[in-house]
């Protein structure tokens, strides 16, 4: 782990993060016992889209304000959808849900929310990504190739978008989600055949 730490310092310093995270997990698993296989979750992460950028132009005050606003109607919506906050990264999280359709109704709704606030004229974008498969366990926390697949397909989201792998849909009733597919999907770490979908709730009209 110290060789593959040394070697990723000269990478982007996401990598270095990455791997030193995947060593304390894989760590924590053997020493502490508390870890194994689950059963088939739908990962959920979500991030702010230009975040960084925005935050270095009205400074620290302003940015904490926005991320409790931010964090307070995700968790509300997550919650709301019988999902399960997992960790909070920074400006976004990580969720897991064990129905794939909540999960991706809760991505939706909270992209809308969060594009709801309104900061002194700014209102952030949300962006999402799902991924359903067998996460290992560690403690309260995930870690794995399903993990890293959600967090990839996250990052490729647009501004208010959900993104979802074929595994997600292929547990949706079509009849209740618009999907379009999004072709020449590429995305480092994530197989190459992999299938992304956007996809949006159809609401039955009251």
């Amino acid at each position: 782990v110290a060789r593959l730490l040394a070697e990723a310092k000269a990478e982007q310093p996401s990598a270095v993060r990455e791997l030193g995270l995947a060593a304390v997990q894989v760590w924590q698993a053997v020493a502490q016992g508390r870890h194994g296989e689950t059963g088939e979750s739908t990962i959920v992460f979500t991030d702010l889209v230009g975040f960084s950028s925005w935050a270095l132009d009205v400074g620290d005050a302003r940015a904490l304000e926005l991320l409790r606003a931010v964090s307070t109607a995700s968790e509300a919506t997550i919650s709301r959808h019988r999902g399960r906050v997992v960790k909070g990264l920074g400006d976004g999280l990580m969720a897991v849900f064990g129905d794939p359709a909540a999960a991706v109704e809760a991505a939706y709704e909270t992209c809308g929310a969060v594009s709801a606030i309104d900061l002194g004229g700014y209102r952030p974008q949300l962006r999402a990504g799902l991924h359903t498969g067998r996460p290992r366990k560690v403690g309260r926390d995930y870690f794995g190739v399903d993990v890293n697949i959600a967090a990839r397909i996250a990052d490729a989201a647009a501004g208010g978008e959900v993104l979802i792998t074929g595994d997600v849909l292929a547990n949706l009733d079509p009849g209740r989600f618009t999907v379009r597919r999004r072709r020449r999907f590429r995305a480092k770490g994530a197989p190459s055949d992999l299938e992304v979908f956007a996809v949006v709730p159809r609401y039955d009209e009251a």
